[in-house]
């Protein structure tokens, strides 16, 4: 049997991990078995924090468009039942832009959805 040598694979296998960790802190950029562990856990952290931004996103649009009903005199609760009951199918995203750049257009909306507000309030 011929002898095989493995070293140039296992050498290459080795460097992509530590090339991928290479701004880590410590060992975790130097040693190839700490590199490894923290290249793991920075993967299954990033794939973790792809869906909480998500998340972060949306109660931020929330909180904006709470603000900016509550200076009309609603809350965002009845803001949002408002826009649903007008067939107004803006999201909250787009909804707390508006409210930011342009105030009076969030204003002329908030006109829109009074007289529906008056007649479910009563």
């Amino acid at each position: 049997m011929t002898r095989v040598k493995r070293g140039i694979v296992a050498r290459k296998r080795r460097k992509k991990i530590l090339n991928l960790t290479k701004g880590f802190r410590g060992a975790a950029s130097k040693l190839f078995r700490t590199a490894n562990q923290r290249y793991m856990k920075a993967l299954k952290l990033s794939y973790i924090n792809r869906r909480k931004k998500k998340r972060d996103f949306r109660s931020l649009w929330i909180s904006r468009l709470n603000a900016a009903a509550r200076k009309t005199g609603l809350n965002y609760n009845l803001f949002i039942f408002a826009l649903k009951n007008c067939n107004i199918q803006l999201n909250r995203k787009i909804l707390s832009q508006i409210s930011i750049c342009d105030p009076q257009a969030f204003q002329s909306l908030y006109k829109t959805l009074q007289p529906l507000l008056i007649t479910n309030l009563r």
